[in-house]
């Protein structure tokens, strides 16, 4: 059984995070910096990101399962979870699926909803970037890059970039992009136990950014109804608010966690 990598920072009453898609636990050190002073931070890789195993299947259910496996393998039974974007995804499934592992639940900037295809060029450019590697040269790989997503997409180009790792013959991609592709429609799927009817009645807090449009209005009454206990919290920001505002960011889970 393969075990999903992971990161810790601090002591004390378990958080676990999870990234969203192409990101990894290393995106999260910032955020976890902040909080280690009151909390065992772990930030867990995905199955096809960071430093874990690729496999095919991206659906949550499986997602899910690894990260259930991660926390018998790590000793951890009753953890707080947090998930950003398809992460939140992953950790709504979990809750759902085995709400006897979760004491708090944190939902950043993803609905249970099905979304619409956004990262076809990313997709493409990981392709193509794989295609070329070995890379010498970071700024070698963000001209392909930008071949693809423009310059004026310099902060996803950068975020990108983080998945490139220095092996002994020179930088090579460590995201599963072909599992990843593979498994995109799985991705952009709501959860599957949101169609099953399942629910969650523990303390839930959903962040979304003000100026990002991943949470609609529309889809607060499927968080009333999957979620009862939810409740919500706007800041000031994107997608990627833990990183814009994160010192707000990391005032609101302090204050939902206790």
């Amino acid at each position: 059984m393969s075990i999903l990598a992971h990161q810790r920072n601090g002591q004390g009453q378990p958080l676990v995070v999870v990234h969203g898609l192409f990101g990894s636990a290393s995106n999260w050190r910032n955020v976890a910096l902040k909080l280690e002073d009151d909390l065992a931070v772990w930030g867990v890789d995905l199955r096809n990101h960071g430093n874990s195993f690729h496999r095919s299947g991206m659906d949550y259910a499986q997602q899910a399962k690894d990260l259930l496996n991660w926390l018998d393998n790590a000793g951890l039974d009753k953890v707080s979870l947090l998930g950003h974007s398809m992460g939140g995804k992953v950790v709504m499934e979990f809750a759902l699926r085995y709400p006897s592992r979760v004491e708090k639940l944190i939902i950043v900037d993803i609905a249970p909803i099905k979304y619409e295809a956004s990262h076809n060029e990313i997709i493409a450019s990981l392709i193509a970037l794989k295609a070329q590697e070995p890379w010498h040269e970071r700024r070698q790989a963000d001209r392909l890059l930008n071949e693809y997503l423009g310059e004026e997409a310099i902060q996803t180009r950068l975020f990108l970039l983080t998945n490139l790792r220095r092996t002994s013959d020179g930088l090579r991609l460590r995201v599963g992009i072909e599992e990843i592709k593979e498994g995109y429609a799985s991705i952009l799927d709501a959860p599957e136990s949101i169609a099953e009817g399942k629910t969650f009645a523990g303390p839930t807090l959903v962040i979304r950014g003000t100026r990002s449009d991943y949470v609609p209005d529309s889809s607060l009454p499927i968080f009333k109804q999957t979620f009862p206990e939810y409740q919500l919290v706007d800041l000031d920001g994107g997608h990627w608010l833990h990183a814009e505002q994160t010192d707000a960011f990391a005032a609101a889970v302090k204050d939902f966690i206790g």
